[in-house]
């Protein structure tokens, strides 16, 4: 039913594959595509938790939400992984107490010694989105020496900051729409940070996406929408139902329990991470309202970078980035190459 060919495919010469490692104890799987397998390595980070996109189920597609790959694939050999209990990465066997941000740095850090040693890369390229830059900008800071720059698409700085952001924009649109139900939820939970558990914070999140938080459009600007994003998945070969079902709703409920919704108010990347040794790129849509650029601006500007900073706005993109940007950023991950020689 939802059978699509591929967008693009790789030559026999290259590498098209999806393989399972072990890596902090369970088994997750990595999507490995390139023309060439001499390239360097790019692995990017996809956000969520629990939202594998660009994943594993991106094989052979172009427009994955954060990035466009079709010319991503001549240049580098583009890793996708599963994170830990989402997607072909969820077992029912994994404790929800593992699943913490410092639980999903260290997997990621195994990753990077597992693709170096593959590909007898010293340094890889390292990119990350929403959920994703957190893991990403934590492994930068902590091994510089594993990578030749970092790239933050929708980069996270802090969880409880952007939480309040986003509590007053969606009770300002419950108010512009005039919707009763939302403004009466909203107002029961209250200003963020939460600290009861998912049901306070699943009500923040409800709304936001239902105002569509994750996307913009207007008469000009056409997002395929989530529900478009998430058909991808379903057309992958590399999924079944299962994989679905896994990234939407077992592998959301294993990880938005206690250890990690506990540890979301203390996640601050301007405490954490003040200086960094690799080259930076932080690229944010101008319409984002999920994750609100002005963190990510004033950050930015606080961040002592020795070896280069920036900060790059795409003008037709909230979260999920449009087409139209991700062809952009896929240049702008290209350009890295000569960037940072």
């Amino acid at each position: 039913m939802f059978a699509k060919k591929p967008d693009f495919t790789i030559p026999e010469t290259g590498i098209s594959a999806v393989e399972k490692v072990k890596v902090g104890g369970i088994d997750q799987y990595l999507l490995l595509q390139g023309e060439r397998k001499d390239n360097p390595i790019l692995l990017f980070l996809h956000g969520g938790p629990s939202m594998p996109l660009p994943g594993v189920s991106s094989r052979g597609r172009d427009y994955t939400v954060a990035t466009n790959t079709r010319e991503l694939v001549k240049h580098y050999v583009v890793a996708f992984w599963d994170q830990r209990g989402t997607g072909k990465s969820y077992s029912a066997g994994i404790a929800p107490e593992s699943m913490t941000l410092e639980q999903f740095v260290s997997d990621a850090n195994d990753i990077v010694d597992l693709l170096s040693a593959r590909f007898g890369q010293r340094k890889l390229y390292l990119a990350g989105h929403s959920f994703g830059t957190l893991i990403g900008l934590t492994l930068a800071k902590r091994y510089p020496e594993k990578f030749h720059s970092y790239t933050g698409l929708s980069q996270i700085v802090s969880w409880s900051e952007n939480d309040k952001l986003s509590y007053v924009w969606a009770l300002k649109e419950a108010r512009r729409r005039k919707h009763k139900k939302a403004l009466a939820e909203l107002e029961a939970v209250g200003e963020p940070p939460y600290l009861e558990g998912l049901e306070q914070w699943g009500v923040l999140r409800k709304w936001q996406t239902r105002f569509q938080s994750l996307v913009y459009s207007d008469e000009t600007i056409r997002h395929p929408g989530l529900v478009r994003v998430t058909m991808d998945m379903f057309r992958s070969k590399d999924y079944g139902l299962q994989d679905v079902v896994n990234s939407f709703y077992r592998g959301f409920k294993l990880v938005y329990a206690g250890p990690f919704l506990d540890a979301l108010p203390s996640i601050d990347m301007a405490d954490t991470v003040r200086e960094i040794d690799i080259p930076v790129t932080f690229i944010h849509g101008r319409k984002d309202v999920h994750v609100h650029g002005e963190l990510v601006r004033r950050y930015a500007d606080n961040l002592e970078a020795k070896r280069g900073k920036r900060l790059i706005w795409v003008d037709h993109s909230s979260h999920l980035f449009h087409p139209i940007d991700t062809k952009q950023i896929e240049s702008i991950l290209i350009q890295e190459k000569s960037r940072t020689r």
